[in-house]
């Protein structure tokens, strides 16, 4: 066999190579290019998208010299043709609903209709999930829970490998990298069909990538894509199919990880924004890496270098159960640094909504604190007593102190206006971190406005640092504390001047005729 898996990878590798220049010669010739689209593709050019025709052909030609090869020698007896069509034969219907969709645009219920039966038809033929070490051989369960988890893993990885084809080379070369890893993986376990046909498929897409990596010439394109996935998904199944059902599961999850991390983020995040789980978008990982600054090229070589790294973690699986708590932990590890680095807007909302679960208790108290202020602030009769309120309420919640922007009180003297200080912009600041006048980094006003509809003002309350997050709904300050305030302001003014024997509390009475004094 060895001698077998050379011939055939070599074979498939220069099949490919032919088959996708000639191809791509006359696709080019004939018209049958995909134009680019402004904002939504990165080539300037128009370029063939039909390469999954050439990988098909290369794969099924490099099939039969394989099996005419195998023949020839001893190896013959450890390939069955049955085998190998129960994977041809749904894996070409695959590609049938890709091409269709290159050429007229198929929807999506359709597509996954199509696949669903092609992983019917793939079970059926010996290539599912059938591997649960807590169910008895003939055990009626183990069909139950196999035959829909095989539907879905043939589903999911189809699929995925057609999102992440959106770079040149991208898709070809994960492609390449998972089935290396396949192919090692079935060596080890003795699964001679699943080598064969893995190094096959190896070599016709080591063939395609010559012409598909930046600057492609040619794109895999739906067909293409969806029968990389469909075969990946199909041969990763059976290559550890003798192992136990723990790494058995774990190893195809994870040398495929690349397009499933893809995939489960764009359904989590699109979910989360509650957009179509099935439009396409511009936030794909490799989306991100161009706006993080990243060159088409460079984008592409570090999810190589991702892909490769799954690759090893799932090989380092091969030793046993013993190594899948730390083999899952160093990926989970680099999942959740990956994610960070990407900056996805809607993990920091899921990040700062579980965050917000756990200091819920804290953002109760502290709701309960503004709910029980606006009691008190009925109550103030004087500027002392107002600040005093205020200090007391707003303190607790982190804030700094507050300013008081109003034209009712320009020319009053500054001893009436105590403990409020005058600011370099004209308003009135209570303080009670810094000194006044110093700068603020944060600060959220509004209006206030008495129940008559006499404007007094703007209200802020300030804050000096940043670190710490602010635990309240800050819809309360604008509610019914805004409105308690907007009656405490001016009565508060006036009770401090009527206090000091002021007159011009009298003239401040007649301004505000919706002011009751106490």
């Amino acid at each position: 066999m060895p001698a077998v898996y050379i011939q055939s990878f070599l074979a498939s590798v220069l099949l490919a190579f032919v088959f996708t220049r000639y191809i791509r010669d006359c696709a080019i010739a004939h018209g049958w290019v995909d134009k680019p689209n402004v904002g939504r593709h990165f080539h300037s050019k128009p370029v063939p998208r039909i390469g999954g025709v050439a990988i098909l052909l290369a794969f099924l030609c490099a099939t039969v010299i394989s099996f005419i090869l195998a023949r020839l020698t001893t190896a013959g007896n450890s390939v069955s043709a049955n085998t190998v069509l129960a994977v041809l034969a749904p894996a070409s219907i695959i590609f049938l609903i890709g091409l269709y969709d290159d050429l007229r645009p198929l929807k999506p219920t359709w597509k996954f209709i199509i696949q669903g039966a092609a992983g019917v038809l793939l079970y059926f033929g010996g290539f599912g999930i059938y591997q649960f070490d807590f169910f008895s051989t003939n055990h009626p369960l183990r069909a139950f829970v196999g035959f829909p988890l095989t539907i879905l893993w043939v589903v999911l990885i189809t699929n995925a490998f057609n999102l992440i084809d959106g770079l040149d080379g991208l898709a070809a070369g994960s492609a390449l990298f998972s089935t290396i890893v396949i192919f090692v993986v079935s060596l080890v376990r003795h699964n001679s069909v699943v080598s064969l046909l893995t190094i096959i498929l190896a070599g016709s897409i080591l063939g395609f990538l010559r012409f598909n990596f930046n600057p492609a010439t040619i794109f895999l394109g739906d067909s293409g894509s969806l029968f990389i996935g469909f075969m990946l998904a199909a041969l990763g199944l059976s290559s550890s199919d003798k192992a136990t059902t723990m790494v058995a599961v774990a190893i195809p999850v994870v040398s495929l990880g690349l397009p499933i991390l893809d995939t489960a983020i764009s359904v989590v995040r699109r979910f989360l924004s509650r957009k179509p789980l099935f439009t396409g978008d511009d936030d794909h990982i490799h989306h991100k890496l161009l706006k993080r600054g990243y060159s088409h090229r460079d984008a592409v070589l570090v999810l190589y270098a991702v892909t490769a790294a799954f690759g090893f973690l799932s090989l380092a699986l091969l030793h046993g159960d013993s190594m899948i708590a730390l083999v899952l932990a160093v990926v989970g590890l680099g999942v959740w640094i990956g994610v960070q680095h990407l900056q996805y807007a809607e993990f920091a909302e899921l990040y700062a909504f579980f965050h917000n679960g756990i200091n819920r208790r804290q953002i109760i108290a502290n709701n309960v604190h503004i709910r029980r202020a606006k009691e008190s602030l009925n109550a103030c009769v004087d500027l002392d007593q107002l600040c005093r309120v205020l200090k007391d309420a707003l303190e607790p919640l982190g804030f700094d102190g507050f300013v008081l922007r109003t034209d009712h009180l320009d020319g009053f003297p500054q001893s009436t206006l105590n403990p409020l200080e005058h600011v370099s912009d004209g308003g009135l600041e209570y303080a009670w971190t810094n000194p006044s006048g110093s700068s603020h980094a944060w600060e959220f006003r509004f209006e206030l406005q008495t129940l008559s509809g006499e404007k007094w003002g703007q209200f802020s309350v300030v804050r000096d640092s940043l670190e710490e997050p602010i635990l309240l709904d800050i819809n309360l300050l604008n509610d019914g504390f805004r409105r308690a305030l907007s009656e405490a302001v001016p009565r508060a003014f006036v009770g401090t001047l009527i206090g000091m024997g002021d007159l011009r509390a009298r003239q401040t009475q007649l301004v505000s005729k919706s002011v009751s004094v106490h």
